[in-house]
């Protein structure tokens, strides 16, 4: 059950906390697990998890559950692994134990639902019933009383059960004074009702601010303890929704491994899945296949598409002998591997765990309405029971006494500041959504102000993604005669020569380079002729004859073995391709060399622009990739990127340790990125981004998500969440203001808790529309 030894005689584990609904719970349960002889935990209260070293010869898994259940909170212990196979890797999200976890969060998900579902449909009555005064028939309030009670008593019972586990631990948090506060506006009004006045047939309740020392003997505020309930509900409804995809990265991680696998058993090919794989068995990986895990190829020859790992967006060329990865694409001929890693050993696998490491080492997001409560909750509570001991010592009755108590209390209970957040974060992510643009929460939202660098993957952020035919070059086109109409002409004419038989030769292989050649030949010309005689040449290029003409299409070396030659002006075109860290496909045939073809992985069109708005905000632009220096550096020249901005040649792991190393000094880090190899940085980054055309490890990684896989969206995904976090922070301010400038009055007997209930009100309808101005944010066109 636990993770590997730090030191000898101790353990890891993680576990799984439940229960908790402020950064205060985390704290708690941090502090009761370190007080354990032996145990040093942290608590992450975003992702609910507590990883735990502890010694294992005097404390067990089981004692640290015990612990943390004693402390009112629950723990699961770490799914076992689903086997030995490539896709275990003991990884989150795999095997039974994550099924019934998984099946844990949407149960609480569900009756979380239901209650906010029974609170909207039974308070609406209530609150329209006590606010609108001609709906007010006789006997109206006793319908109140029977809404009211299951709002109160079964849609509020979490707030209730927190705070009585708070106040076993001498603790104050929003549901305190969420549970204090809604229960005393209902016993008051069970009160009044049964042994006041309010429950006299044709009692009607006005709705007027005025001030006046009532003893509330005719006032019942149930639509103040069953609005309070409904609001605070949705906004944890929504907070919970999001928080389910906690381990969502991991899962889509482990989905991109092979889920069977064709193994070379006794003679002859067997297909199995691909858990079943041990270290030394041999597979077939045909062409279009994942390879099912890491190994070395013993057989055959094909170009392997490693994108999704590494971010190189050639394919490499892999014969006998070398090393390849599981998940990645064999994008060419049959080969033969023996596996040499597999289960928690692959670079997949080791990769899940750098995703895993980069969540659990963010900093707990503790929301600014929290920070605040630490010190308003219990300030709140104090001063109602002093205005009631102030109101008794001063010979006041009980009635008027407890009166102004409980306006103390509903003034300040946080209706406006339930809604602060979840209001403004609802508009600006549905803003956001219309725009291409996809908020995972509102503790992402800080780090978008501080952040002062962006980090960019190249491919399929910067750049499509994929190959791409971006020139022609073909042999005199330099030197052509005549007319300079005449020249074009000709030039066109031999380009479209080139395309037909070199595009035919390519469109029947399956390399990606061939595959760009071939599209852009039937972009350029239309269909393509048939081909005879086609033969793929390991690790050259292709040969066939099309139209009766012997053609050639691949690296020089292909010509060379035909003793055929670059002329002058096309060697200096494939040398000024390759300098450009483009790849030069080198086109011949009836023995004579016709043109050098430029295939590269172009530059999105809108990604320059992108550049430009990402240097307006304040964010300094760096390019990293797994690509070569010489390609890097040229495609960040296109885009308006500093040569010194550049880092180039680095692995997934790689790519996590620049991210530390900007934060090191001093940075806070965004990070865009779209591949799987994206996926540890993006979690790791202060600011994660995450290009919605790419992997879903990617996508559940990244803290914003880009629907639209335009980098200009970075930018304006930047200025919305800056946007939307003023207006959480105005929201939150006005909240307070409402309450605390009406809280001496209260206080004084100055504010009936009906005023205080209508104030409340007010600076919710306040919260309310202050967040609809997101509504108005528009892109930068």
């Amino acid at each position: 059950m636990s993770g590997p030894a730090t030191t000898p005689g101790t353990a890891e584990v993680e576990l799984a906390i439940g229960g908790m609904t402020c950064a205060s719970c985390a704290a708690r349960v941090e502090k009761k697990l370190n007080r354990m002889d032996g145990v040093e935990a942290t608590v992450n209260y975003a992702t609910e998890k507590a990883k735990v070293t502890y010694r294992g010869d005097d404390v067990s898994v089981g004692d640290l559950i015990a612990t943390v259940e004693a402390t009112g909170y629950t723990a699961r212990p770490p799914a076992p692994p689903a086997g030995a196979g490539a896709r275990d890797g003991g990884a989150a999200g795999e095997g039974p134990g994550a099924d019934g976890a998984a099946g844990a969060d949407a149960d609480d998900l569900r009756d979380l639902r239901q209650r906010l579902f029974t609170a909207v449909v039974l308070s609406v009555p209530v609150v329209a019933m006590a606010m609108v005064p001609p709906l007010q028939f006789a006997n109206w309030q006793w319908l109140s009383l029977a809404l009211a009670a299951p709002v109160v008593v079964y849609a509020g019972w979490p707030f209730h059960r927190a705070a009585w586990t708070n106040l076993r631990h001498g603790a104050a948090t929003m549901d305190t004074l969420i549970s204090v506060g809604t229960t005393a506006a209902f016993l008051w009004s069970l009160w009044a009702l049964f042994f006041g006045t309010a429950g006299m047939t044709g009692m009607t309740h006005p709705f007027e601010l005025t001030i006046s020392r009532s003893d509330g003997a005719g006032n019942i505020y149930l639509e103040a303890a069953a609005g309070v309930t409904a609001f605070i509900l949705a906004g944890r409804y929504f907070e919970a929704r999001s928080k389910r995809k906690a381990g969502a990265a991991l899962r889509a991680l482990m989905e991109l491994g092979a889920k069977e696998v064709t193994v070379v058993r006794g003679g002859r090919e067997v297909r199995v899945p691909a858990e079943e794989l041990r270290v030394g068995d041999r597979f077939v990986v045909r062409p279009g296949e994942k390879i099912a895990t890491d190994g070395t190829v013993v057989g055959g020859r094909s170009a392997v598409d490693a994108s999704m790992l590494t971010g190189e967006s050639v394919p490499v060329e892999v014969a006998v002998g070398d090393a390849v990865t599981g998940a990645t694409l064999n994008a060419g001929g049959r080969i033969v591997v023996e596996a040499t890693r597999v289960g928690a050993d692959t670079q997949l696998a080791r990769m899940a765990k750098l995703v895993e490491d980069a969540q659990n080492g963010k900093a707990a997001a503790q929301r600014l309405a929290d920070r605040i409560s630490a010190v308003f909750v219990p300030v709140v509570i104090v001063l109602a029971l002093a205005t009631l001991a102030g109101w008794l010592l001063g010979g006041a009755g009980v009635t008027a006494a407890f009166t102004a108590a409980v306006a103390v209390l509903i003034i300040a209970c946080p209706c406006a500041l339930g809604l602060a957040t979840p209001t403004a974060l609802m508009v600006g992510t549905g803003r956001g959504a219309q725009l291409g643009i996809l908020i995972k929460g509102p503790e992402v939202l800080e780090n978008t102000r501080r952040a002062d660098t962006v980090v960019l993957d190249k491919t399929g952020t910067v750049t499509t993604g994929r190959m791409t035919l971006l020139a022609v070059h073909t042999a005199g086109e330099t030197g052509a005669t005549g007319e300079a109409g005449d020249a074009g002409e000709a030039a066109d004419a031999a380009e479209v020569e080139v395309l037909r038989l070199a595009g035919a030769l390519e469109d029947a292989s399956e390399h990606p380079v061939a595959r760009a050649v071939a599209a852009g030949a039937v972009a350029r010309t239309g269909a393509l002729p048939a081909v005879e005689d086609f033969v793929n040449v390991p690790g050259l290029g292709v040969q066939g004859v099309v139209d009766g003409h012997a053609v050639l299409v691949g690296r020089e070396k292909l010509l060379d073995a035909w003793s055929i030659g670059l002329p002058d002006e096309l060697a200096r075109a494939r040398d000024a391709a390759e300098a450009a860290g483009r790849t030069a496909v080198a086109v011949a045939w009836d023995g004579e060399a016709r043109a050098v073809l430029e295939v590269a992985d172009a530059v999105k069109d809108t990604s320059a622009e992108a550049i430009r708005r990402l240097r307006a905000l304040g964010l300094t632009p760096i390019l990293l990739t797994g690509d070569n220096r010489t390609v890097a550096e040229a495609v960040a020249a296109e885009v308006g990127i500093d040569r010194e901005h550049v880092i180039a040649e680095v692995l997934p792991q790689d790519k996590v340790d620049v991210v530390r190393r900007l934060q090191a000094e001093g940075r806070s880090v965004a990070m865009v990125g779209d591949g799987v190899n994206d996926a540890a940085a993006l979690a790791q980054a202060d600011l994660g981004l995450a290009m919605g055309t790419g992997t879903d490890a990617a996508i559940e990684a990244g803290d914003l998500t880009l629907v639209r896989g335009d980098l200009r969206a970075a930018a304006d995904a930047i200025r919305l969440s800056r946007r939307t976090l003023g207006t959480i922070k105005g929201n939150l301010f006005w909240a307070f203001a409402y309450n605390v400038a009406a809280l001496p009055l209260a206080a004084a007997g100055f504010l009936s808790p009906m005023i205080a209930g209508a104030a409340m009100a007010f600076s919710s309808v306040f919260v309310v529309g202050n967040s609809l101005r997101l509504r108005g944010f528009r892109a930068v066109t």
